[in-house]
Formats: structure tokens, C-alpha cells, sequence
């Protein structure tokens, strides 16, 4: 390990020789699922320690407000009803998602029977949870569709200009994505964009635009007809939202029934992570290994890296979910923790990172636990030896990283003992993605409720938007340190 080993910790090759059964109780299939966190330092000992904690912490209980559509956002005095929009939430909020699925259909119904006209491309503009969740889901599954989907989230006029190049006015959608339709970044993109359309020629640049909120009341003060506006509920966080109207964009570019199979897909992990007992919960099971090396082995960052090009942006929507929810430096009760809390996420691409990154991995300073996540089913026109290629690389850096090689010349040796796990889906569908998602989302919980704090604010993206906006309103710089005032004063602004 690139740190001294920590008492009690064995190494994983010592781990293999003593636990025969180590693979079968540290694997499992699920929804079309493989997880293996066998290479992982967890033992019998730690998971039944680990079970303990999760106990005494009340995970059976909060899991249960969870699902009961309880306040568990106390900060904020809301639920988290995103279980409810896979129909597993409580009554009333499943029958509301529902019927908003219903409305979300309609329109995409609408949409394909011509009722906007001739559509062949459709911008998504959103920022954070309003546009993460609906690219990974395009860029996954939508690479056959008819439709030409663009995001937009930067207010940089440079990817405005990127966003609309492969799109004609004339025949494109406008998806607004803001919880609150205040969000000063999506705001502003809209209005480009209706300039856009209004530079094209359109009499009506409105009436191409579909609103998506928790506010539908300032949607409509903001011009768009309530006819297109689709509303989802406030206890829907953003970065949870994916499977409301916020993924209107992947159902247009989709179709409703691959919609219908993502939910279905989330659905059924959200019945496992709700019945499983510990010691077969797959997501608690996958927070206990972040907990063992966060806390015990101080791990400041966790690897996740995607062997199939179509799921590229799972890195970066794992980012959000995991940092802005668990990013947190004090307790539900406002106490400082006591536990360092989310590690950094970051990741990338198989075989490309092997040739950026990895060396850092196999021989730096740092422990950098690794996750891979790849398919076995291909879904391009290539020779199928590539895609077992694409595997095996993916599975020969995880046994590389738990095995190394001594060597005489010490830059040639490898310690070895570096943690990963794998996720392998049977293929990658519709299905598969939500149960993914969903898993990834029940980790983070899980983690969450370890550490005893609050996964469903984020107040502490709001301090620099803050600053900024009172800069653009004018506000006194000289109450500014000298290097900000420097940089404003330097670049003109």
C-alpha cells in the first residue's frame, strides 16, 4: 500500500487465502448487475463492525423516512421524494409523480404527433442536477436516436455557440430546466436562446420552449404558456431528479417506453436497498468500503473509471451526486463531524485513462480506491474482439492493482494491495442505467447516514454566486481582498 499498512487491515491477497468464500459473500447479482467487492479490504469483522455503526446510526429508520416520504431534509424542512417518481415512495407522492409522468407523456406524445411542427433536435438548458442526469441518459442510450439533443449549462458564450452549432432553429425544442426558474445561468441561456430563434426567423420563439420546475408560477411570469410547462415536486433535488420531468429531453430523444424501463430499472433497486438485509445490501455494503477507506485509511479521493465509451460522463454525474450531497463538514444537528466525510470523485475513461492516470494508481504515493464500471454486451458495428479487449483491460488492471510484482530495480516494482471493485452490466439498457443510477444514489445515502449528516442540501454552492451577483449589481469592490479586486480591475469587468 503506498501508506503503512493500519492494524488490523490485511492485505487483500492475505484476505483471499483466508476467506474461501470470500468472492461469493462479497459479489452479487442484481437487475441485470454484477458487483464485486471482493478486492476491497472489508472483512467479516469490519462489515459486522460496520453493521453495528449502521445501527446504531438508525440506518433501518431513516431508510424508512426516506421511503415514507418523511422529512429527512430537516435543514430544509422537506422529503426526498425521488423514490417516489419509481413508484416506492409514500402513497400520496407516488400518485402525484405518477400523474405528472402522465402530463410529461402527453406532451411527448404531442410532440412526436407533430403538434410543435417538424422536430428534429431538441437544447437542453439546465446547469448542475438540471442537465447532468438527462446527458449521461442521452449519451448512453440516445446515440441511435432521430433527434439531435445539445445541453447547455455554462453561461460561456463559447458553449452557447457549441450547443446550437448542429441545430436548426427552425425545427429545434427549448427544454428550460430550474427548479426555481430563478437560476441566474439558465435564465440567461434562455434568453440567447430565444434570441436565436428570434435571428432565425421565428414569429414565436416562445412557443418553442417547454418549462420544466418546481415553480410553474414564475414560469409563466417568465413568458412560456402553462401548456409547456411541466412541473415536478419540491422535494425532488436536483441532482436526484433525472427521473421526473427533469429527463423530459431523454424521453423526447429516447422514447416513452425506455423512459418507463429506466424507472422500472430504479425501482428495482430501490426494493432492494429497501428490504436487503445488511449484510446483502448492495449500495450499504459499497458505503461501508467508503467509510473503511475515507476514515481508516485516509483516502482523500475515490477512482471511477468507465470501460465503455457510452458511459463516459458517469464520472462527472457522479461528481455532483456524491460531493454536493456529502461534501458537508457538520452534522444534522449543525455539530462539527467527527469523520472525514465525501472523498473527492473524479474518473475517466478505459483505455484512455490507463495512459494518463494510472501510473499514479499502480505506483504513486497516494491509495487511490477504484471503481470500474463495465458491459459485457457490445452495441457497436466493430469487430467483438475489440469489446473483449475493452473487458479484459478493465479486468487485468483490477487483479494488477490487488496483485503488483516485485522487482529487483525499484522502478519497475509494484506494490500492489490497491483496492477496486467492478460493476459489470449484463448490457447496457435502459433498465440497467436506472438500477445503476439508483444504486449509486442509495450509496450515497447510505454514507450519508453513517456519517450522521444531511445528503439532500447544498447551501454551500450558494457564498460565490452570491458574491458574484452583488458584483454585477454593482456592489462596492473595495470590500473585496486585494486579488480579487486585482483579477476584476486586470481582466476589465
Amino acid at each position: 500500500m503506498a501508506k503503512q499498512q493500519q492494524p488490523g487491515i490485511k492485505r487483500l491477497d492475505e484476505l483471499f487465502a483466508a476467506e474461501p468464500d470470500r468472492l461469493s459473500s462479497l459479489s452479487f447479482d442484481l437487475a441485470g448487475l454484477y458487483f464485486d467487492w471482493s478486492k476491497t479490504h472489508l472483512d467479516q469483522q469490519l462489515l459486522g463492525e460496520f453493521a453495528e455503526r449502521a445501527e446504531r446510526m438508525g440506518f433501518a429508520a431513516k431508510r424508512d423516512a426516506l421511503f415514507s416520504g418523511a422529512i429527512v431534509n430537516p435543514s430544509e424542512g422537506r422529503p426526498a421524494t425521488h423514490v417516489a417518481e419509481r413508484g416506492s415512495g409514500a402513497p400520496d407522492d407516488v400518485d402525484l409523480a405518477t400523474a405528472r409522468h402522465q402530463r410529461t407523456r402527453a406532451l411527448v406524445d404531442a410532440v412526436e404527433a407533430g403538434a410543435f411542427g417538424d422536430v428534429t433536435g431538441v437544447l437542453h438548458i439546465g446547469i448542475g442536477g438540471s442537465l447532468l442526469g438527462p446527458a449521461l441518459l442521452v449519451d448512453a442510450l440516445g446515440r441511435k436516436s432521430r433527434l439531435t439533443v445539445s445541453f447547455l449549462s455554462n453561461i460561456d458564450g463559447q458553449a452557447f455557440d457549441d450547443a446550437v452549432k448542429p441545430l436548426n432553429p427552425a425545427t429545434t425544442l427549448v427544454v428550460v430546466v430550474s427548479k426555481t426558474f430563478t437560476t441566474a445561468e439558465t435564465l440567461a441561456n434562455m434568453e440567447a436562446a430565444l434570441d436565436w430563434l428570434r435571428a432565425a426567423g421565428i414569429s414565436d420563439p416562445h412557443g418553442r420552449l417547454i418549462a420544466v420546475t418546481a415553480s410553474p408560477e414564475v414560469a409563466v411570469e417568465a413568458g412560456i404558456d402553462e401548456t409547456r410547462i411541466l412541473a415536478f415536486g419540491e422535494g425532488v433535488g436536483g441532482r436526484y431528479s433525472l427521473w421526473s420531468a427533469v429527463g423530459v429531453s431523454a424521453a423526447l430523444a429516447l422514447g416513452w417506453e425506455a423512459f418507463e424501463e429506466l424507472l422500472e430499472g430504479a425501482a428495482e433497486m430501490d426494493r432492494h436497498f429497501r428490504f436487503a438485509d445488511p449484510g446483502e445490501n448492495v449500495p450499504l455494503l459499497a458505503a461501508f468500503a467508503d467509510r473503511l477507506y475515507v476514515e481508516t485509511l485516509a483516502c482523500q479521493t475515490r477512482g471511477v473509471f468507465a470501460y465503455d465509451e457510452r458511459l463516459r460522463l458517469l464520472p462527472f454525474y457522479l461528481q455532483q451526486l456524491e460531493m454536493e450531497s456529502n461534501g458537508k463538514s457538520v452534522t444534522i444537528a449543525g455539530e462539527p463531524v467527527d469523520h472525514p466525510t465525501a472523498p473527492v470523485t473524479w474518473g475517466g475513461t478505459g483505455t484512455d485513462a490507463q495512459h494518463a492516470v494510472f501510473q499514479l494508481l499502480h505506483q504513486g504515493t497516494v491509495l487511490v480506491p477504484v471503481e470500474f464500471v463495465a458491459v459485457r454486451e457490445a452495441d457497436d458495428t466493430q469487430d467483438p474482439d475489440r469489446h473483449r479487449q475493452l473487458l479484459l483491460n478493465a479486468f487485468a488492471q483490477g487483479a494488477a492493482l490487488m496483485a503488483g510484482q516485485a522487482s529487483d530495480d525499484p522502478q519497475r516494482a509494484y506494490a500492489g494491495n490497491r483496492p477496486s471493485a467492478t460493476i459489470l452490466l449484463d448490457r447496457l439498457d435502459a433498465r440497467t442505467l436506472g438500477a445503476l443510477i439508483a444504486f449509486y444514489e442509495h450509496r450515497t445515502f447510505a454514507n450519508a447516514v453513517l456519517l450522521g449528516i444531511n445528503p439532500f442540501d447544498q447551501f454551500g454552492v450558494e457564498l460565490g454566486k452570491q458574491i458574484a451577483r452583488q458584483l454585477s449589481d454593482g456592489a462596492d469592490e473595495a470590500k473585496l481582498d486585494p486579488s480579487t479586486r486585482a483579477l476584476i480591475e486586470r481582466a476589465g469587468v
